[in-house]
């Protein structure tokens, strides 16, 4: 059964998307799983860059793509993809499909988004104010719009009816914003409708026709799996389950069809937002590695927060993935550094120490990386073998994790990428 999971290792901005896009050469279909149009995937392709935010990476490479059930849509961020890409020479009828159990993100999921982070103030979560919390939330409470209801005009005007009545009152009332106009909101779904509609399919159906027939299925997952709604850094995590098994939930297929699991790391570490990060990097090194690294959000242009490799964080990554090999992404960014930290353990507040990711929130909040540190390398990547102490360097990491390194990121470009034996 030839289903492959690329899942991030950390807190997302991992390199999916180029694992994604070297990967789905070789594959049939490519699925994305959860998330929505506030993860971005950027990919470099002879000379040209590419930020996709809601159609899988693999549409780059004219292979079959697929937004399953678990994912929230955004119809005017999906247009207008679609668009962009079609005007770059890339075929999308007949390629990508959307699943019509997918949910729609109306336009006062983006309103309330703001509007609570503004209200949560220093509390706030750092959402990137895309609306994906609050459609996900109208999921679970069972009042959100499906992108199947773009079919039914008639179902449609009644969702939307029903849904507006409710965020008009909390958007007026609570936060002080005007409330949308029904009409408004209702024709300018209806005209989406007209442009999605020849997209719209039972992924799952799609899915599992392709693994009979023993073809080849890639699922790529957005963020990671810090940010997972029930196993990362709550409450400063995403509103989907980014984790290897949101792939089976989100496209209806069961857990024993899922054959490899391929976790992405940088070989260092960054996190968006708010939240605990205990190898956070000190002073002028934290700014050298954002530089080198271009670490700003694809989607938001955010500064990311950079950190040395935290070994315990990724162990948790392994157990809770069954991450069965590791993809070492933007290797070439320690190039610059005589010496590298890497943290092996934390230190817990009561002075103890552990190799396991703690389980309760506090101690997280409040642990203390220890950090073993290796020689750099003061080299560029660019040859087709690793620098001896750049090898070493993952070697270190394989050998810590249990789990090996089988491709390793040498570069932005889409052929900078290494292959190891296992």
């Amino acid at each position: 059964m030839p289903a492959t999971v690329i899942v991030g290792a950390q807190w997302g901005d991992e390199g999916k998307g180029k694992i994604v896009d070297l990967l789905a050469q070789d594959s049939d279909l490519v699925c994305r799983y959860q998330g929505g149009p506030n993860a971005g995937h950027t990919i470099v392709v002879d000379g040209e860059t590419y930020k996709i935010r809601a159609i899988p990476s693999g549409i780059i490479t004219g292979v079959a793509s697929a937004i399953g059930a678990g994912c929230v849509v955004d119809p005017e961020v999906l247009i207008t993809e679609l668009d962009e890409l079609e005007a770059r020479g890339h075929e999308t009828a007949g390629l990508v499909h959307v699943s019509g159990n997918a949910h729609l993100i109306m336009p006062w999921h983006v309103a309330l988004d703001g509007a609570r982070e503004r209200r949560l103030g220093r509390l706030q979560i750092g959402t990137t104010r895309r609306g994906i919390g609050p459609a996900y939330a109208d999921r679970a409470t069972r009042i959100g719009i499906r992108v199947q209801d773009l079919l039914d005009p008639k179902i449609l005007r009644e969702k939307i009816d029903l849904a507006a009545s409710e965020k008009n009152i909390w958007l007026e009332r609570v936060y002080g914003i005007d409330p949308f106009d029904v009409v408004d909101v209702t024709d300018r779904t209806l005209a989406h409708a007209e442009r999605l509609a020849p997209y719209v399919e039972d992924t799952s159906l799609l899915v599992d026709r392709a693994l009979r027939d023993g073809r080849r299925v890639l699922f790529e997952g957005a963020q990671g799996t810090l940010l997972d709604l029930d196993h990362g850094t709550y409450p400063f995590v995403t509103s989907s389950s980014p984790i290897a098994a949101g792939a089976a939930v989100s496209f209806g297929i069961g857990p024993q069809r899922i054959d490899d699991v391929v976790g992405v790391a940088k070989a260092y570490v960054t996190r968006v937002g708010e939240g605990p990060f205990p190898s956070e990097i000190p002073g002028p090194a934290q700014e050298q590695v954002r530089e080198l690294g271009k670490e700003f959000g694809t989607v938001t242009g955010r500064e990311r927060r950079c950190g040395w490799l935290d070994l315990v964080a990724l162990r948790f990554a392994v157990r809770v993935n069954g991450i069965s090999s590791l993809a070492l992404t933007k290797l070439d960014v320690l190039s610059e550094f005589e010496e590298l930290p890497v943290c092996v353990r934390y230190r817990l507040p009561d002075g103890g120490e552990t190799d396991d990711f703690p389980a309760n929130q506090s101690d997280f909040h409040h642990c203390a990386p220890v950090f073993e540190t290796l020689p750099g390398w003061r080299e560029h990547l660019t040859g087709p073998t690793l620098p001896p102490a750049a090898a070493g360097y993952v070697s270190f990491v394989a050998g810590a994790l249990g789990v090996p390194v089988t491709l390793v990121g040498t570069g932005a470009a889409r052929d900078a990428v290494l292959t190891l034996s296992a």
